[in-house]
């Protein structure tokens, strides 16, 4: 009869290298987290204590007394959802934590309870088969945090005048169809106007018009000829009060960024040096992947951990999907937008000669991610040897002439020649080698 998953581990724990002698394994749960301590003595023999906390701070701060008392500076724990951030907060500066991902701990189904989770922890860590992910410094962690809450507020904003679109097509205004952006001073100065008064569409719109749209008033005037009812004149009045609180929440956002950013300001001007990357990117981009690049292997570590290198997916010899992992939620789309930004920057062609390349073999998504990753490499190397991008490096020889590429014959030329002007009347040519 096999034996059994958990008695081969037992006996395979025996056979594995000690790492840690006392180490810590914490199940976190959002009222409660398991705590066993892995004590190995010099007989490779471990005992095993276990407690359990609530995630108040006060009994979080017993949890930490309780690692002292027990020489425990070493901690594993599950990044589960937000409840490992407190935990997280009272034991840095005690303990070193490695926090795990749940996909690459996962207990055996059936025998898996709290407390042998906490256990199993232990033992994994014990050992050192644990890879902890990458948790940045607390000013780094704040940043990250106020960036990805400005991002939020975008997609609100965002959201607000997609609605404000849809109550201006159900009331028969189509200035969306005459107008590039709706939200322009002067479509905005008529929308108010209809909003205050939804019965008058023939009044004179004409001195809102600014620039080119004067030219268009005769189609403005078309555009403007539906009817905004009472329900909906309400509902765009609250639209636009909310967009104007969003950004006026935003702006508060990017006040306390501008202080936090400060320490950063030396990598930010380096970052923001390479081609499709401005400032506020070059901040955002500080913010989710730190300034020190020796918390990553090496160059193609941090892109898989962007989620821009193709998975390993590989069984009986054949290759299935090797699409880009789900990695790097935020860098990834910020990452994307810069090289969407550098395949049209004119100074540095080589991003877009990568871009060309590559589209015409796999397609735009595929190009873009490709342009995405060859920046993030180039990234970590100005980090890690503190050095701006050098354009020199990527220099693209200037193509032939076409003029002078487009003779096939001696012929062509000599005529090229006279109707530039020349006189090719004696012009004496080599005979051919034999």
């Amino acid at each position: 009869m096999p034996a059994s998953p958990i008695f081969c581990f037992q006996e395979m724990r025996t056979l594995l290298k000690i790492v840690h002698r006392v180490c810590c394994g914490i199940d976190v749960h959002k009222k409660f987290v398991v705590a066993t301590i892995a004590a190995t003595n010099s007989n490779n023999v471990t005992t095993y204590q276990e407690q359990t906390f609530q995630t108040f701070t006060r009994d979080l701060l017993r949890l930490r007394n309780w690692l002292v008392e027990n020489k425990c500076p070493i901690v594993c724990m599950e990044s589960t959802g937000k409840y490992w951030i407190p935990v997280h907060n009272i034991l840095e500066d005690y303990c070193s934590i490695t926090l795990a991902n749940p996909r690459f701990v996962k207990n055996i189904p059936g025998k898996k309870t709290d407390k042998r989770d906490s256990m199993w922890l232990a033992d994994l860590h014990k050992h050192g088969l644990v890879s902890g992910s990458y948790v940045p410094c607390k000013a780094i962690r704040e940043l990250r945090d106020l960036f990805r809450y400005k991002s939020k507020l975008t997609n609100f904003s965002s959201s607000e005048k997609n609605r404000v679109q849809n109550s201006l097509t159900v009331s028969n205004i189509m200035l969306s169809s005459v107008v590039s952006d709706t939200f322009g001073k002067s479509s905005l100065d008529i929308i108010n106007h209809l909003i205050a008064q939804p019965n008058n569409t023939s009044f004179d719109f004409t001195p809102m018009l600014r620039t080119s749209l004067k030219k268009k008033s005769e189609e403005i005037g078309k555009a403007i000829e539906g009817r905004i009812s009472k329900e909906q004149s309400l509902k765009l009045a609250v639209c636009f009060k909310h967009h104007s609180i969003i950004h006026k929440c935003m702006d508060i956002i990017d006040g306390q960024i501008a202080e936090l950013i400060k320490p950063f300001k030396v990598q930010i001007q380096l970052i923001s040096t390479m081609p499709g990357i401005t400032v506020k990117s070059a901040a955002n981009i500080i913010a989710e992947i730190g300034p020190d690049m020796s918390v990553f292997l090496s160059d193609k570590h941090i892109c898989s951990w962007a989620g821009l290198t193709p998975q390993c997916n590989e069984s009986a010899g054949k290759k299935k999907s090797v699409r880009i992992s789900r990695a790097g939620v935020y860098v990834k789309p910020l990452l994307v937008q810069c090289a969407n930004a550098a395949v049209r920057d004119k100074s540095c062609p080589v991003f877009k000669n990568r871009y060309e390349k590559i589209k015409k073999r796999r397609g735009h998504k595929r190009a873009i991610i490709a342009v995405a990753r060859m920046m993030l490499t180039c990234i970590y190397h100005m980090l890690l040897k503190n050095e701006a991008f050098n354009y020199s490096l990527y220099e693209v020889p200037s193509p032939a002439s076409k003029e002078s590429s487009k003779f096939n014959t001696v012929q062509q030329a000599i005529l090229f020649l006279k109707k530039s002007g020349y006189n090719v009347d004696t012009l004496q040519l080599a005979a051919p080698p034999s």
